[in-house]
Parts: structure tokens; sequence; C-alpha cells
């Protein structure tokens, strides 16, 4: 039997997903987390096998939890699930030790063929993610500018191309003004941008916003 733990910030989500799982007779739900520390929490508490973890989420984003995952349960596969495209946040979380990564958008058998092989110990690499693991061996010294940013200078850059302002990334990402602040400063920097604007074509142009 396969014990999942189901993360995400909305209930009716986890709600559906739950659904999805404990329709197969293979799969227990043993417990759901909105954040991150209801997640450890859970994990301190349950054994554990697989994760199922959106990767926005109020506090630590999914990255941060997922890394936090990996370092005190590490032999617990963690499935990334997103709304954002694959060539967002899809390399950066198997490289940070995600098992896979799922597009909201998947259909349920998708989901639950996901769970099933990264249970097994194995990876769950869709055809479009594969094409971005191959774009990104052996490409460090000649990578994107993006590509240097942390996960949270990435987060930052992402949302502000998005149109939100840095009051609205504070409250998303439970920072200070201030710490946005700096992340932004940091960015545009590594990126050599001078200003949002600039910052927003350069993310439209390397299609890393819709």
């Amino acid at each position: 039997m396969i014990r999942l733990v189901i993360v995400d910030d909305h209930a009716i989500v986890r709600s559906g997903l739950r659904q999805i799982a404990q329709a197969e007779t293979d799969i227990n739900v043993v417990g759901e987390a909105a954040d991150s520390g209801e997640l450890l929490d859970v994990l301190r508490k349950q054994d554990s096998d697989v994760v199922l973890m959106d990767i926005s989420m109020p506090g630590k984003n999914g990255l941060d939890a997922l890394k936090l995952v990996k370092e005190r349960w590490p032999t617990t596969a963690v499935l990334m699930l997103s709304m954002y495209p694959e060539d967002q946040y899809a390399v950066r979380s198997v490289k940070a030790g995600a098992s896979g990564y799922l597009h909201k958008n998947s259909p349920p058998e998708t989901v639950i063929q996901a769970i099933r092989t990264v249970a097994k110990g194995k990876k769950f690499i869709t055809p479009e993610l594969a094409e971005q693991l191959a774009t990104h061996i052996g490409q460090d010294a000649d990578q994107p500018l993006h590509e240097r940013l942390s996960d949270r200078e990435y987060q930052t850059m992402s949302m502000i191309a998005s149109g939100h302002t840095l009051s609205q990334i504070a409250e998303q990402m439970s920072l200070s003004p201030k710490t946005v602040s700096v992340y932004r400063a940091r960015l545009l920097e590594k990126m050599r941008l001078k200003n949002n604007a600039e910052l927003t074509h350069y993310a439209l142009k390397h299609k890393l916003v819709e």
C-alpha cells in the first residue's frame, strides 16, 4: 500500500486529489497539509512513501519544502504539482530532489501513474520534462541568465513579470517588502537588467511567463 501525503493550500484541490487517490486500492492518503509547516508536522507523525506537493504555497514555497523533506526524509519520494509550465520549474524541482513534476491540468490517470512510479523509487519524467532536462545537460557554463538565479529570486522574477507589486509578492511569499526588494536587486544584477520593464521583456522573450 502506497502511503500518500497531499500538500496544497487550497482545500478543494486537496479534496479532489484525495478522491482521485482513494479510488485506487493500492493508495492510502495518510495525511494532508496546507503549507510546509503542516507538512513537516505530518511527516514527523506519519510514515509516508510519497508526498504530492504544490509548488506555490504561502510561507516556504514548494521548492524550499522539497529540500527540507529530502534532507530529513531522504527515502520519501516527492512529486511536485504545479500550474506553471514545465519549462519554468520542472528542471529546478528535479535538481532539488523531486522524483517528478506534474502540471495541474494532468488527467487523473497520469497523476495515479506518477504516484505509483515514484513510489517504486523511479523518476516520473514526461516527454516535455525529458526535453527540458536534455537541454540543460552540459549547459552550466553557457546557461541563460535566469538559470543563475536562486529559487527565491526566480520566483520573485516570475511574479514581477506577471504584474505583481513588491507588496503583493511579499504577502504571497510571507516575507517583508524589504526582503523582496533585496531579491529584486540581486536578480536584476545577476541578469544585467536595469528595471522591471527590462525584466518583464526578458521573461516574455524567454517564455518564462504566460
